[in-house]
């Protein structure tokens, strides 16, 4: 079991090696981010461009506009509201080929504090046109889904922890970016999560099925664009639908599937997230207590959810 930084340092070294016209931007974090190796193996592909993440973005589109395809490495702050102008006009608007990585997302900054520990990531660049947005924590849907980006055209923001290396996947699954995934299944109530919550959702299904509780829980690594089918199906089969995410209640993952339930149908509904402040130093399991994402937390918001469904609040 790897952390997702070697995980990424591999597969991206085994992607540069297959493919020359693959290439890697880093904003002074390569010995951060455990990439420095591929300076040393890939001279004509790598490049440290200092701390400078703007000037970065603006280097990279104007390299996937010649062909390369360029994937960025930040920390999450700084892969996205730091250089947002430049990823909206040189990114999207130019519609280049663009792989944005932002590390230690939310409470991941842990000790870096904060002004590391980005809650409004995913919400800047939801309203970015055409961008597709993306959080893991799981180490062989990282390698998949690195690979795919690398394989489809467009501008892409995907946020993962470093040290990050919780396992739920067997290594056989295939992923389609745009579709989540049922990692298990229940009737009672669903938790659409992503990231860091699709282990606390696991850890909450697991202790309400003592109860005689069943939920099912949905990785749903992409965020945008959101797999609405699946939305629909979750809501309608279990009546229930929690979403969990590391990240400001407002603008991310909670609020892209409660735009799907209003538009499309009706179910009891409820929002695990950080509530609309900012970061601050600690450890993940204290950060995950104090801002409320833990899977307590998930556990007693599922039994809340399934009591309002009962009384037919979601109708």
């Amino acid at each position: 079991m790897e952390e997702l930084r070697k995980v990424f340092y591999k597969t991206m070294a085994e992607m540069m090696d297959e493919n020359p016209q693959v290439v890697y931007l880093d904003a002074d974090l390569a010995g951060a981010m455990g990439t420095a190796g591929l300076f040393q193996e890939f001279p004509q592909q790598a490049f440290d461009m200092g701390i400078m993440e703007a000037n970065m973005i603006g280097v990279a589109a104007g390299m996937s506009i010649k062909g390369k395809i360029p994937f960025v490495h930040s920390f999450g702050p700084f892969a996205s509201r730091r250089c947002a102008d430049q990823t909206f006009l040189s990114g999207c608007y130019n519609k280049a080929n663009l792989k944005i990585i932002g590390s230690d997302p939310g409470i991941t900054a842990e000790t870096n504090g904060g002004t590391h520990m980005p809650f409004e990531d995913v919400g800047i660049y939801r309203s970015f046109p055409g961008m597709t947005i993306m959080d893991i924590d799981e180490p062989y849907l990282l390698q998949e889904i690195l690979k795919k980006m690398a394989n489809t055209y467009g501008v892409m923001y995907l946020r993962f922890p470093r040290k990050g290396k919780t396992v739920y996947y067997s290594g056989t699954e295939e992923f389609q970016i745009g579709k989540g995934n049922i990692v298990r299944d229940g009737t009672d109530a669903t938790v659409i999560a992503c990231g860091i919550e699709v282990g606390y959702a696991l850890e909450a299904a697991e202790n309400l099925a003592k109860e005689n509780i069943q939920v099912r829980v949905v990785d749903m690594f992409t965020i945008k664009p959101l797999d609405q089918e699946l939305v629909i199906r979750c809501a309608r089969e279990t009546g229930a639908i929690l979403t969990a995410e590391n990240h400001n209640i407002y603008g991310g993952l909670g609020s892209a599937v409660a735009e799907v339930l209003a538009e499309n149908c009706h179910a009891a509904f409820g929002r695990v997230g950080v509530p609309d402040t900012f970061g601050e130093v600690g450890n993940k399991k204290f950060l995950a207590d104090k801002f409320g994402i833990s899977a307590e937390y998930i556990e007693k918001a599922v039994r809340e959810l399934i009591l309002k469904k009962k009384k037919g609040l979601g109708d």
